[in-house]
């Protein structure tokens, strides 16, 4: 597998901290492109994903929800929004998404 996309918006640094370090002590590697702008970093990890420099990514808001919406605009990108380990399973398995959004103030670590 390649290199996993993350990013992160201000509202979710230590989130995307803890992921990370979960992350790279199983061995993945982690490409990082957050930024305090959220359609910037979310935007950012959806082409990284179209253009093939990354298999999956992670984007990491303060609810998921504007991080969503933003990948989910750039063509043949699907990203879902998960608050659970049985949504992030489905959104995979039958929706193929490429990238889960999560809530920093939804959920925790």
């Amino acid at each position: 597998m390649k290199t996993i996309a993350i990013g992160a918006d201000d509202a979710a640094y230590a989130f995307r901290d803890a992921i990370v370090a979960y992350l790279n002590g199983l061995g993945v590697k982690v490409a990082d492109y957050s930024s305090t702008v959220y359609p910037d970093v979310a935007h950012a990890v959806a082409m990284s994903i179209k253009q093939g420099e990354h298999d999956r990514g992670i984007l990491i808001c303060g609810t998921g929800i504007g991080m969503s919406i933003v990948a989910n605009k750039v063509p043949g990108v699907r990203a879902a929004q998960c608050h659970d380990t049985f949504s992030a399973e489905r959104a995979r398995k039958s929706n193929n998404a490429q990238i889960i959004t999560l809530g920093a103030r939804v959920i925790g670590p």
